[in-house]
């Protein structure tokens, strides 16, 4: 939706009316409650479930199973005027504003990918699969969100990467990752792939310590030394 959009606080020297802005007579919820009617009308009320940010679709014997998250545009304005595009979703229950930011996650990750040599997204794969496998054997440690493991190895400097085996590569990932949340100072400034949205921020689901205690777990699991 973009029509109507949300926005961060403008900064010094602009202005709504400078930029234009008139109020929208569309509301998010609006926007979201029209959605759930067009899923309904066409999928039947027994396969839509609306949750607090996203509405299910449940799987049938002619369509997969799938979440449909309802977005207006988001804006990050620039003193100059111009603005950075992303996307927001109000929850329910909340009202809490989630804002994302998928081109520019999906232009730094593919950056990042050339400049390791297609190592970054084999390194994060590996790791989510090693979550999974030590999830299922009860370590509690690993129950990580996949996105945090892709925004970690993200921070991962490129030279990390350039090792002659992937073992290798995991290893010293593992490494940096685990030296650099002992503490907040050392990765306060890390950022989600977007490089938009500080990784450790007090309104994300995860914390560092939750990022450090995953490392120091899968390091153990594989069975580094040193």
């Amino acid at each position: 939706m973009q029509d109507t959009f949300f926005h961060d606080p403008l900064p010094e020297g602009l202005s709504r009316e400078r930029l234009g802005f008139s109020d929208s007579t569309y509301q998010y919820s609006q926007y979201k409650n029209e959605i759930e009617e067009a899923l309904v009308n066409y999928f039947g009320r027994s396969a839509v479930k609306r949750g607090n940010k996203a509405i299910d679709v449940h799987e049938t014997s002619y369509h997969v199973e799938a979440d449909v998250a309802p977005f207006f545009e988001h804006r990050r304005y620039q003193s100059d005027g111009t603005y950075l595009e992303g996307v927001e979703l109000r929850t329910d229950k909340e009202n809490l504003r989630v804002i994302n930011w998928p081109e520019q996650h999906y232009t730094n990750g593919c950056r990042k990918n050339t400049a390791t040599g297609t190592r970054f997204k084999s390194i994060v794969r590996v790791l989510k699969s090693l979550s999974i496998e030590m999830t299922g054997n009860g370590i509690q440690a690993a129950d990580v969100p996949g996105f945090l493991i892709e925004c970690l190895v993200w921070n991962v400097p490129d030279s990390n990467f350039q090792n002659t085996t992937y073992r290798a590569d995991v290893r010293a990932a593992l490494a940096f990752l685990f030296n650099n949340t002992i503490s907040s100072e050392d990765c306060k400034e890390w950022g989600e792939v977007s490089d938009l949205i500080y990784l450790f921020h007090s309104g994300q689901k995860w914390t560092w310590q939750q990022a450090h205690a995953f490392t120091s777990a899968a390091w153990d699991y594989v069975g580094f030394e040193g």
